[in-house]
C-alpha cells in the first residue's frame, strides 16, 4: 500500500488486538486508491495464525483459502442471490484460520433490497466472522449499512507516488509514468494501463482534442459517435480474451473437446456463462464511457483552474495552449455548466439512458453553453 500509512496501522492493530477489531469494516476511497488490495491484506492478517504464517497469507491473497469468501462483480449490480450466498457463508465457523472473512468489492453496486439482505448478518455476525466492504465513499451505501460498519477512508495518493510505483512495476520512462499518473488522476490501475498502452494514451488525447473542437450539433453528434465506438471496441478488447478462456475452460471441465458439438445437457451451462459475460461486457462498456467522462471533467477542471489563476496544477498540461484560449473565451459560469452537465450525464448512464444519446446531449450542451 502506497501512501496509506494511517489506514495500514489501524488495520494492523485490529488484526493483532481482538479488542480493536470490529465485526464489519467499510473501506472507502477514490478509484485506484487500493481499497481491494488493503481489504485482502487485512483478510490475510486476520486469517493467519501469526505474523509469520506466510503460507496462509499467500493462500488468502491468491483467493484460495477456505476461510476467505470474496465477491468481485464484473456485472452492473450485485444480485440478491449473490448477497444471500455471502450471508450463508458468513455463519460458517473458520475451518483453518483464526477468522472467517467476507470481502465485498464494489459494495456500492448493491441496490437497496440487496443491501437489506446483508443487514442482519452485519448486525449480529458470528464471533469469528469479519465483514470487509469496499466502496468509493460512505454515501454510496445505505445509512443502515454504514451504521453497522467501522469506516476507514483511504486518501488519494500523490501523482509522484503513483508515478514512482508505475515506473517500478513496468520499467517505463519516468516522464511517461508521470504523465500517465497525472492523466489517470492518481488511479493506479488506469495509470498502469496508460503507461503500458500507447493506443490508450493516443485515444485519450484524440478524444479530448475532438471534444475541444466541437462547434455545433453536427460535430457533437459525430464526436459522440466516435467516443462510444472507441469505448465499445475497448470494452470488447478487454473482455474477448477472457470470455474465450472461460468458455474453453468450461468445455474442458465437462469433457467437450475443442471443435466438438456441445451436447444438449451442457447447453444450459454455456447459456448461463454467456449471460454472465454479456452482463460483464455491459459493465465494461459503462466503465469505459465513464472513464471518458472522467477525462472530460479533468479538461474543464483545468479550464476553471486557469480562470482562477491556478495554472500550476493542471492535469492536462499538454493542452495548456488550447485550455488557456478556452479559459479566456468563456466566462467561468459556462465552464461550471459544462462540469455540471458531465456529472448529470454520468448519473444518467447509471439509470440505463442510451450512452450515445446521453453523450450527444452532453456535447451539445458544452458547445452551446446552454442546457437542453
Amino acid at each position: 500500500m502506497w501512501g496509506q500509512d494511517a489506514a495500514v496501522s489501524t488495520l494492523q492493530q485490529a488484526a493483532s488486538d481482538p479488542t480493536a477489531l470490529s465485526h464489519a469494516w467499510l473501506i472507502t476511497g477514490p478509484p485506484g486508491s487500493g481499497r481491494s488490495t488493503l481489504a485482502y491484506a487485512f483478510a490475510a492478517a486476520l486469517i493467519a495464525e501469526h505474523p509469520d504464517d506466510e503460507n496462509t497469507m499467500r493462500q488468502v491473497l491468491a483467493g484460495t483459502h477456505p476461510d476467505l469468501t470474496a465477491l468481485r462483480t464484473d456485472k452492473v449490480i450485485i444480485t440478491i442471490k449473490e448477497a444471500r450466498a455471502l450471508v450463508e457463508r458468513s455463519y460458517f465457523a473458520p475451518s483453518a484460520g483464526r477468522y472467517r472473512v467476507i470481502v465485498v468489492e464494489d459494495a456500492d453496486r448493491m441496490v437497496e433490497r440487496t443491501s437489506n439482505v446483508l443487514l442482519k448478518a452485519l448486525e449480529e455476525p458470528p464471533e469469528q466472522t469479519v465483514w470487509v466492504l469496499c466502496a468509493p465513499s460512505e454515501a454510496d451505501l445505505l445509512p443502515t449499512i454504514r451504521s453497522r460498519s467501522r469506516a476507514l477512508r483511504l486518501r488519494e495518493p500523490d501523482v509522484a507516488d503513483v508515478a514512482r510505483l508505475i515506473s517500478l512495476r513496468t520499467g517505463v520512462d519516468e516522464a511517461v509514468a508521470e504523465q500517465s499518473a497525472r492523466h489517470a488522476q492518481r488511479h493506479i490501475g488506469m495509470a498502469q494501463r496508460l503507461a503500458t498502452d500507447d493506443g490508450a494514451r493516443r485515444r485519450r488525447d484524440e478524444t479530448l482534442r475532438a471534444v475541444l473542437g466541437v462547434r455545433g450539433v453536427g460535430t457533437a453528434v459525430e464526436v459522440a459517435g466516435h467516443i462510444i465506438q472507441a469505448a465499445t471496441e475497448d470494452a470488447k478488447a478487454l473482455t474477448a480474451e477472457r470470455d474465450a478462456a472461460e468458455r474453453t475452460a468450461l468445455l474442458r471441465t465437462v469433457g467437450v473437446a475443442e471443435g466438438q458439438a456441445v451436447p444438449p445437457a451442457v447447453r444450459s451451462q454455456i447459456s448461463a456463462l454467456e449471460d454472465d459475460q454479456r452482463k460483464r461486457a455491459t459493465r465494461s462498456l459503462r466503465d469505459g464511457i465513464d472513464r471518458v467522462f472522467t477525462d472530460l471533467q479533468s479538461l474543464y477542471r483545468d479550464v476553471v483552474m486557469l480562470q482562477f489563476g491556478r495554472g500550476d496544477e493542471l492535469i492536462n498540461t499538454e493542452l495548456r495552449a488550447e485550455l488557456t484560449a478556452l479559459a479566456d473565451a468563456w466566462p467561468v459560469e459556462r465552464t461550471l455548466l459544462a462540469l455540471d452537465a458531465i456529472s448529470d450525464t454520468r448519473e444518467s448512464l447509471e439509470r440505463n439512458v442510451s450512452p450515445l444519446l446521453a453523450t450527444e446531449s452532453l456535447l451539445v450542451t458544452i458547445s452551446s453553453g446552454r442546457t437542453p
